[in-house]
Protein backbone atom coordinates (compact mmCIF):
# COMPACT_ATOMS: atom_id res chain seq x y z
CA UNK A 1 0.00 0.00 0.00
CA UNK A 2 2.94 2.29 0.77
CA UNK A 3 4.20 1.50 -2.65
CA UNK A 4 1.34 2.41 -4.84
CA UNK A 5 0.69 5.71 -2.85
CA UNK A 6 4.56 6.63 -3.26
CA UNK A 7 4.25 5.42 -6.90
CA UNK A 8 1.22 7.93 -6.72
CA UNK A 9 2.49 10.54 -4.90
CA UNK A 10 5.92 11.13 -7.81
CA UNK A 11 3.62 10.82 -10.71
CA UNK A 12 1.27 13.41 -9.22
CA UNK A 13 4.40 15.55 -8.73
CA UNK A 14 5.55 15.05 -12.08
CA UNK A 15 2.41 16.06 -13.68
CA UNK A 16 2.47 19.25 -11.48
CA UNK A 17 5.78 19.64 -12.40
CA UNK A 18 4.98 19.15 -16.29
CA UNK A 19 2.00 21.74 -15.76
CA UNK A 20 4.46 24.33 -14.54
CA UNK A 21 7.08 24.45 -17.07
CA UNK A 22 4.03 24.87 -19.51
CA UNK A 23 2.91 27.95 -17.78
CA UNK A 24 6.40 28.64 -16.99
CA UNK A 25 7.49 28.78 -20.61
CA UNK A 26 8.71 30.87 -22.40
CA UNK A 27 10.47 32.83 -19.37
CA UNK A 28 13.12 34.04 -21.80
CA UNK A 29 13.72 34.96 -25.45
CA UNK A 30 13.25 32.26 -27.73
CA UNK A 31 15.71 31.17 -30.85
CA UNK A 32 14.03 30.14 -34.33
CA UNK A 33 16.76 28.98 -36.16
CA UNK A 34 15.65 28.63 -40.14
CA UNK A 35 17.98 27.04 -41.89
CA UNK A 36 17.95 29.27 -45.09
CA UNK A 37 19.39 32.71 -45.92
CA UNK A 38 17.14 35.32 -45.43
CA UNK A 39 13.89 35.89 -48.03
CA UNK A 40 12.96 32.56 -48.84
CA UNK A 41 9.07 31.20 -47.85
CA UNK A 42 10.68 29.39 -44.26
CA UNK A 43 11.86 32.94 -43.53
CA UNK A 44 9.12 35.36 -44.54
CA UNK A 45 6.47 33.05 -42.51
CA UNK A 46 9.02 32.06 -39.88
CA UNK A 47 8.73 35.99 -38.90
CA UNK A 48 5.59 36.53 -39.20
CA UNK A 49 4.77 33.09 -36.90
CA UNK A 50 7.48 34.46 -34.61
CA UNK A 51 5.89 37.98 -34.04
CA UNK A 52 2.48 36.23 -33.40
CA UNK A 53 3.72 34.31 -30.76
CA UNK A 54 5.85 37.30 -28.98
CA UNK A 55 2.33 39.10 -29.11
CA UNK A 56 0.45 36.22 -27.34
CA UNK A 57 3.11 35.46 -24.85
CA UNK A 58 4.71 38.70 -24.27
CA UNK A 59 8.08 36.64 -24.42
CA UNK A 60 10.35 37.57 -27.05
CA UNK A 61 10.67 35.29 -30.23
CA UNK A 62 13.48 35.90 -32.81
CA UNK A 63 14.74 34.53 -35.80
CA UNK A 64 18.45 33.69 -36.55
CA UNK A 65 19.01 32.44 -40.49
CA UNK A 66 21.91 29.83 -40.24
CA UNK A 67 21.92 28.71 -43.69
CA UNK A 68 23.66 25.90 -45.20
CA UNK A 69 24.36 22.58 -46.60
CA UNK A 70 20.99 22.20 -47.17
CA UNK A 71 19.67 23.43 -44.34
CA UNK A 72 21.72 20.92 -42.00
CA UNK A 73 24.13 23.20 -40.50
CA UNK A 74 21.40 25.69 -39.14
CA UNK A 75 19.22 22.25 -37.85
CA UNK A 76 22.32 20.46 -36.20
CA UNK A 77 22.66 23.62 -34.61
CA UNK A 78 19.16 23.04 -32.92
CA UNK A 79 19.96 19.17 -32.52
CA UNK A 80 22.56 19.79 -30.25
CA UNK A 81 20.71 22.85 -28.66
CA UNK A 82 19.79 22.28 -24.86
CA UNK A 83 16.13 20.41 -24.97
CA UNK A 84 14.37 23.23 -23.06
CA UNK A 85 12.01 25.08 -25.69
CA UNK A 86 14.06 28.36 -25.87
CA UNK A 87 15.50 26.87 -29.58
CA UNK A 88 13.22 25.73 -32.47
CA UNK A 89 14.17 24.96 -35.75
CA UNK A 90 11.87 26.07 -38.51
CA UNK A 91 11.73 24.19 -42.17
CA UNK A 92 9.70 23.02 -45.17
CA UNK A 93 8.67 20.03 -46.77
CA UNK A 94 12.63 20.10 -47.59
CA UNK A 95 13.59 18.26 -44.41
CA UNK A 96 12.06 15.54 -45.70
CA UNK A 97 14.10 15.53 -48.58
CA UNK A 98 17.39 15.15 -46.25
CA UNK A 99 17.83 11.40 -46.56
CA UNK A 100 17.56 11.31 -50.11
CA UNK A 101 20.40 14.11 -50.42
CA UNK A 102 22.92 12.86 -47.98
CA UNK A 103 24.25 9.84 -47.67
CA UNK A 104 25.14 10.43 -44.12
CA UNK A 105 23.52 13.18 -41.97
CA UNK A 106 24.93 14.67 -39.14
CA UNK A 107 21.98 13.79 -36.82
CA UNK A 108 19.07 10.94 -37.09
CA UNK A 109 16.56 12.36 -39.14
CA UNK A 110 13.75 10.32 -37.58
CA UNK A 111 14.68 11.12 -34.03
CA UNK A 112 16.90 14.16 -32.82
CA UNK A 113 14.37 16.87 -34.11
CA UNK A 114 10.32 16.28 -32.43
CA UNK A 115 7.87 17.85 -34.98
CA UNK A 116 6.12 20.10 -33.05
CA UNK A 117 3.91 21.99 -35.89
CA UNK A 118 3.29 22.63 -39.38
CA UNK A 119 0.88 26.35 -40.79
CA UNK A 120 0.94 28.01 -43.72
CA UNK A 121 0.36 25.31 -46.75
CA UNK A 122 1.49 26.96 -49.80
CA UNK A 123 1.53 26.23 -53.52
CA UNK A 124 4.45 25.72 -55.36
CA UNK A 125 4.47 27.77 -58.60
CA UNK A 126 6.92 28.52 -61.52
CA UNK A 127 7.70 32.21 -61.36
CA UNK A 128 9.62 34.68 -64.20
CA UNK A 129 10.53 38.52 -64.30
CA UNK A 130 7.73 40.72 -65.31
CA UNK A 131 8.49 41.36 -68.53
CA UNK A 132 9.81 37.66 -69.52
CA UNK A 133 9.22 36.92 -73.18
CA UNK A 134 8.09 33.36 -71.41
CA UNK A 135 3.98 34.22 -71.07
CA UNK A 136 2.52 31.17 -70.26
CA UNK A 137 3.58 27.56 -69.03
CA UNK A 138 3.71 26.28 -72.39
CA UNK A 139 5.83 28.77 -73.91
CA UNK A 140 8.66 27.98 -71.20
CA UNK A 141 8.22 24.16 -71.89
CA UNK A 142 8.27 25.01 -75.48
CA UNK A 143 11.97 26.65 -75.65
CA UNK A 144 13.36 24.03 -74.07
CA UNK A 145 12.28 21.68 -76.01
CA UNK A 146 13.56 23.69 -78.94
CA UNK A 147 16.73 23.97 -77.15
CA UNK A 148 16.84 20.55 -76.06
CA UNK A 149 20.53 19.82 -77.47
CA UNK A 150 21.94 23.07 -75.97
CA UNK A 151 19.75 23.46 -72.65
CA UNK A 152 19.74 26.77 -72.41
CA UNK A 153 16.85 27.25 -70.25
CA UNK A 154 17.82 28.24 -67.18
CA UNK A 155 16.31 27.99 -63.29
CA UNK A 156 17.35 28.69 -60.03
CA UNK A 157 17.54 27.45 -56.74
CA UNK A 158 18.59 28.04 -53.18
CA UNK A 159 20.84 24.80 -53.54
CA UNK A 160 21.13 21.73 -54.80
CA UNK A 161 18.92 18.85 -53.05
CA UNK A 162 16.39 21.67 -52.68
CA UNK A 163 12.49 21.07 -52.71
CA UNK A 164 12.39 23.67 -55.72
CA UNK A 165 15.31 21.69 -57.26
CA UNK A 166 13.55 18.12 -57.02
CA UNK A 167 10.37 19.98 -58.11
CA UNK A 168 11.70 21.38 -61.07
CA UNK A 169 13.56 18.67 -61.95
CA UNK A 170 10.26 16.56 -61.70
CA UNK A 171 8.81 19.16 -63.63
CA UNK A 172 10.60 18.50 -66.62
CA UNK A 173 10.76 15.09 -66.53
CA UNK A 174 6.37 15.62 -66.44
CA UNK A 175 7.33 17.90 -69.30
CA UNK A 176 9.75 15.92 -71.28
CA UNK A 177 12.42 18.37 -70.78
CA UNK A 178 15.41 18.86 -69.66
CA UNK A 179 16.32 22.50 -67.61
CA UNK A 180 19.77 24.05 -66.98
CA UNK A 181 19.66 24.11 -62.55
CA UNK A 182 21.40 27.48 -61.69
CA UNK A 183 22.32 26.85 -57.22
CA UNK A 184 22.36 29.89 -55.22
CA UNK A 185 23.11 30.22 -51.70
CA UNK A 186 19.58 30.98 -50.87
CA UNK A 187 16.05 31.51 -52.21
CA UNK A 188 16.27 35.28 -51.86
CA UNK A 189 19.40 35.07 -54.35
CA UNK A 190 17.48 32.45 -56.65
CA UNK A 191 14.62 35.12 -56.44
CA UNK A 192 17.00 38.25 -57.40
CA UNK A 193 18.52 36.59 -60.33
CA UNK A 194 14.92 35.77 -61.86
CA UNK A 195 14.29 39.30 -61.40
CA UNK A 196 17.33 40.11 -63.27
CA UNK A 197 16.93 37.80 -65.86
CA UNK A 198 19.95 35.74 -65.21
CA UNK A 199 18.10 32.62 -65.40
CA UNK A 200 15.18 32.33 -67.23
CA UNK A 201 12.96 30.78 -63.77
CA UNK A 202 12.02 29.89 -60.21
CA UNK A 203 10.04 27.37 -58.78
CA UNK A 204 9.32 28.70 -55.45
CA UNK A 205 6.63 28.68 -52.65
CA UNK A 206 4.18 31.43 -52.97
CA UNK A 207 5.29 33.06 -50.05
CA UNK A 208 8.68 33.72 -50.77
CA UNK A 209 7.49 35.18 -54.84
CA UNK A 210 3.95 37.20 -53.94
CA UNK A 211 5.31 40.41 -53.38
CA UNK A 212 7.29 40.89 -56.70
CA UNK A 213 4.17 39.13 -57.97
CA UNK A 214 1.20 41.51 -56.83
CA UNK A 215 4.34 44.72 -57.19
CA UNK A 216 4.46 43.50 -60.93
CA UNK A 217 8.06 42.43 -61.09
CA UNK A 218 7.83 38.86 -61.12
CA UNK A 219 4.59 37.02 -63.10
CA UNK A 220 3.23 33.51 -61.71
CA UNK A 221 2.87 30.47 -64.84
CA UNK A 222 1.38 28.19 -62.96
CA UNK A 223 0.64 26.82 -59.83
CA UNK A 224 0.41 23.40 -57.90
CA UNK A 225 -2.51 22.65 -56.21
CA UNK A 226 -6.61 21.13 -57.20
CA UNK A 227 -7.97 24.67 -57.61
CA UNK A 228 -6.33 28.09 -58.51
CA UNK A 229 -5.21 30.62 -56.03
CA UNK A 230 -8.27 33.37 -55.02
CA UNK A 231 -5.12 36.03 -55.09
CA UNK A 232 -4.46 35.58 -58.17
CA UNK A 233 -7.34 33.68 -60.02
CA UNK A 234 -6.04 34.29 -63.20
CA UNK A 235 -2.90 31.77 -62.75
CA UNK A 236 -3.39 28.43 -63.76
CA UNK A 237 -3.05 25.34 -62.22
CA UNK A 238 -0.07 22.53 -63.77
CA UNK A 239 -2.92 20.37 -64.70
CA UNK A 240 -4.67 23.20 -66.23
CA UNK A 241 -1.63 24.13 -68.06
CA UNK A 242 -1.11 21.03 -69.40
CA UNK A 243 1.26 19.29 -66.86
CA UNK A 244 -1.02 16.52 -64.57
CA UNK A 245 -0.81 14.92 -61.28
CA UNK A 246 1.67 18.03 -60.01
CA UNK A 247 -0.26 18.74 -56.86
CA UNK A 248 2.61 18.60 -53.94
CA UNK A 249 1.78 21.34 -51.50
CA UNK A 250 4.37 23.41 -49.14
CA UNK A 251 4.28 23.79 -45.36
CA UNK A 252 6.39 25.92 -42.95
CA UNK A 253 6.65 23.79 -39.49
CA UNK A 254 8.47 23.93 -36.39
CA UNK A 255 10.98 21.54 -34.55
CA UNK A 256 12.02 21.21 -30.67
CA UNK A 257 14.91 19.34 -30.01
CA UNK A 258 14.45 15.41 -28.78
CA UNK A 259 13.92 15.56 -25.24
CA UNK A 260 11.94 18.78 -24.98
CA UNK A 261 9.67 18.36 -22.30
CA UNK A 262 5.96 17.38 -23.69
CA UNK A 263 4.27 20.25 -21.68
CA UNK A 264 6.84 23.02 -23.54
CA UNK A 265 5.70 21.53 -27.06
CA UNK A 266 1.94 21.12 -25.97
CA UNK A 267 1.73 24.80 -24.99
CA UNK A 268 3.58 25.88 -28.22
CA UNK A 269 1.14 23.55 -30.26
CA UNK A 270 -1.78 25.12 -28.70
CA UNK A 271 0.43 28.90 -29.27
CA UNK A 272 0.64 27.97 -33.02
CA UNK A 273 -3.06 26.80 -33.14
CA UNK A 274 -4.31 30.34 -31.51
CA UNK A 275 -2.15 32.21 -33.94
CA UNK A 276 -3.13 30.36 -36.83
CA UNK A 277 -6.90 30.58 -35.76
CA UNK A 278 -6.62 34.77 -35.77
CA UNK A 279 -7.81 36.99 -38.79
CA UNK A 280 -4.04 38.93 -39.05
CA UNK A 281 -2.42 35.26 -39.83
CA UNK A 282 -5.37 34.41 -42.27
CA UNK A 283 -4.86 37.81 -44.05
CA UNK A 284 -1.46 37.27 -44.05
CA UNK A 285 -1.10 33.30 -45.19
CA UNK A 286 -4.32 34.59 -48.01
CA UNK A 287 -1.92 37.52 -49.06
CA UNK A 288 0.63 34.93 -50.02
CA UNK A 289 -1.44 33.20 -51.75
CA UNK A 290 -1.24 30.21 -49.28
CA UNK A 291 -3.67 28.19 -46.61
CA UNK A 292 -3.93 29.25 -43.12
CA UNK A 293 -3.93 25.84 -42.10
CA UNK A 294 -2.43 23.78 -38.58
CA UNK A 295 -1.30 20.13 -38.13
CA UNK A 296 -0.60 19.21 -34.47
CA UNK A 297 2.11 17.18 -33.54
CA UNK A 298 0.75 13.60 -34.48
CA UNK A 299 -0.34 14.62 -38.30
CA UNK A 300 2.51 16.49 -39.09
CA UNK A 301 4.53 13.87 -37.70
CA UNK A 302 2.31 11.29 -39.92
CA UNK A 303 2.35 13.55 -42.86
CA UNK A 304 6.70 14.01 -42.60
CA UNK A 305 6.83 9.90 -42.66
CA UNK A 306 4.94 9.65 -45.92
CA UNK A 307 6.79 13.07 -47.78
CA UNK A 308 10.13 11.12 -46.63
CA UNK A 309 8.78 8.21 -48.68
CA UNK A 310 7.54 9.92 -51.87
CA UNK A 311 10.45 12.17 -52.24
CA UNK A 312 12.15 8.67 -52.54
CA UNK A 313 10.59 7.43 -55.36
CA UNK A 314 11.01 11.02 -56.71
CA UNK A 315 15.01 10.77 -56.26
CA UNK A 316 15.23 7.64 -57.70
CA UNK A 317 14.08 8.99 -60.93
CA UNK A 318 16.14 12.50 -60.76
CA UNK A 319 19.80 12.75 -61.90
CA UNK A 320 20.80 13.56 -58.64
CA UNK A 321 23.86 11.90 -56.67
CA UNK A 322 23.84 12.41 -53.08
CA UNK A 323 26.09 14.00 -51.15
Amino acid sequence: MKTRIRIALAAAALTVSALAQAQAWPAKPVKIVVPYAPGGAVDVVTRKIAAKLQEQTGQTFFVENKAGATGTIGLSSVVHAPADGYTLAANDTTFALLPHIFKKLPFDHEHDLVPVSAFVFAPMGVVVKGDSKYRTLADLIGAAKAEAEANKVTYGTGGAGTTPHFVSEALGIAAGVNFMHVPYKGAGEATMAMLSGTIDFQVASTPGVMGNVKGGKARLLAVSGAKRLAALPEVPTFAEAGIKNFGLINFTGLWAPKGTPQAVTDRLQREIATAMASADMKAFSEGIASEPGYWDAATFARDLHERTAYWGKVAANTAFERQ
